[in-house]
């Protein structure tokens, strides 16, 4: 099974978008977590300026802290990027702009807000919304809050396809996308959970596990008119397989 006849419960159930809808996700390349490495630290003001100077659009994380606020961070915890450890949920905003990231020139965690006043549409952005909870309403809120009045092109993306979901019904003019992996899940019963995933997500986009290219799965969306953006794109053979089977990549293997 290759995927499901004709295609044709994908195309009912999660249609194309149109395609000036999408056409800044095509022939770009996006710095993962900002342009990060050689003293500049992940998802941090420093990473994001640097892919602004060098031409790239940005992919970046956010958590969800105490307050409800979207904090542009990638892990759960605060252990392996500071010198605290623990949730990053247990705390508000105000608190985690007060960490420092280790091996920052004392840069702090960031909200949503402080970095789409640095980027000011200057490039191309994705946002990974980071939810565990099939229910991720108030990190959803909070980014769409965030994104109000912001001009720049941008889009949402998650793992979860609840979050694809909720952007459909509560802000459809933001341009959403669905995460995939098929690592450790490639037999039949992960091929239907990726086509359930996608009716009940209805993206506009999927960003693909460079790993799995090509994917049947990939390729037949890519076919109907949903773009596929590939991750983590770290070497030249991850650049030629993106060339062959997706639209853009997701990288950390900047070129030039």
């Amino acid at each position: 099974m290759r995927s499901l006849p004709s295609g044709l419960p994908d195309a009912l159930f999660a249609p194309a978008p149109a395609a000036e809808r999408i056409a800044f996700l095509k022939g770009r390349r996006f710095a993962h977590r900002g342009l990060h490495g050689r003293g500049r630290v992940e998802n941090s003001r420093a990473a994001f300026a640097a892919a602004i100077a060098h031409g790239d659009g940005i992919e970046l994380d956010v958590q969800q802290s105490a307050d409800g606020q979207a904090i542009v961070f990638h892990d759960a915890t605060l252990d392996r990027l500071t010198g605290r450890s623990g949730a990053l949920a247990d705390l508000d905003a105000a608190a985690l702009g007060r960490i420092a990231l280790a091996g920052s020139d004392g840069e702090t965690l960031p909200t949503l807000a402080e970095i789409l006043s640095l980027i000011a549409g200057r490039v191309p952005l994705l946002i990974e919304v980071k939810s565990r909870h099939r229910r991720p309403a108030r990190l959803c809120a909070a980014v769409r809050d965030a994104l109000a009045g912001y001009s720049g092109a941008v889009a949402v993306m998650s793992f979860n396809p609840e979050v694809a979901r909720w952007f459909s019904i509560h802000a459809p003019a933001i341009v959403r996308g669905l995460v995939v992996t098929e690592e450790k899940d490639r037999n039949l019963p992960g091929r239907l959970r990726r086509h359930l995933a996608l009716w009940r997500a209805r993206p506009d986009f999927l960003a693909y596990d460079v790993r799995d290219l090509p994917s049947p799965f990939a390729a037949a969306q890519r076919r109907r008119g949903i773009p596929v953006l590939s991750w983590t794109v770290r070497t030249d053979a991850d650049e030629a397989t993106v060339a062959a089977h997706a639209d853009a990549p997701i990288h950390e293997h900047p070129l030039g």
